[in-house]
């Protein structure tokens, strides 16, 4: 298993800069979009869909969080319980656009349009895939960023 110490650097080898850096973090994102979407439909059937969404997110964060640490970004410095909690900042307010896009395509978009074949999910694969340029740069900078020395 690949350690932190163990990455290059974005611009240390020719093809691992900043689009390498990107194309791995879709890709963990996608493995978390995936534990996301998987949950959310196991848990829409004991909950209701707002409900589900929300407690899908955390399992799709953590997984995402963990996935991030060892395979995108290098180490800030700080301990995995300061990054995760900065995890966990960056990822409430891609929360709330992932539950907004949601349910806005599943209560108004999907209905005016006359959508109806696997609305929930349609609805909510559109709300996952909607922050991923915002929340790269924010795990970046403030997640993952590189901590000032004083």
């Amino acid at each position: 298993m690949t350690s932190l110490s163990d990455k290059v650097t974005p611009d240390a080898a020719p093809g691992s800069g900043e689009g390498k850096r990107f194309a791995s973090f879709i890709v963990t994102g996608g493995i978390a979009a995936l534990v996301n979407l998987a949950s959310r439909w196991l848990l829409s059937h004991v909950m209701p869909y707002e409900a589900a969404v929300s407690v899908a997110y955390l399992f799709g964060m953590t997984t995402a969080f963990l996935l991030a640490r060892l395979f995108v970004f290098n180490a800030s410095g700080d301990s995995w319980l300061a990054e995760y909690g900065r995890f966990a900042v960056v990822n409430a307010f891609s929360f709330l656009v992932v539950l907004g896009v949601s349910a806005g395509m599943l209560r108004l978009v999907l209905p005016f349009i006359g959508w109806d074949w696997q609305a929930e999910e349609i609805a909510h694969l559109v709300g996952v895939v909607s922050p991923i340029v915002l929340s790269y740069y924010a795990h970046k900078h403030y997640s993952f960023g590189e901590k000032t020395k004083p």
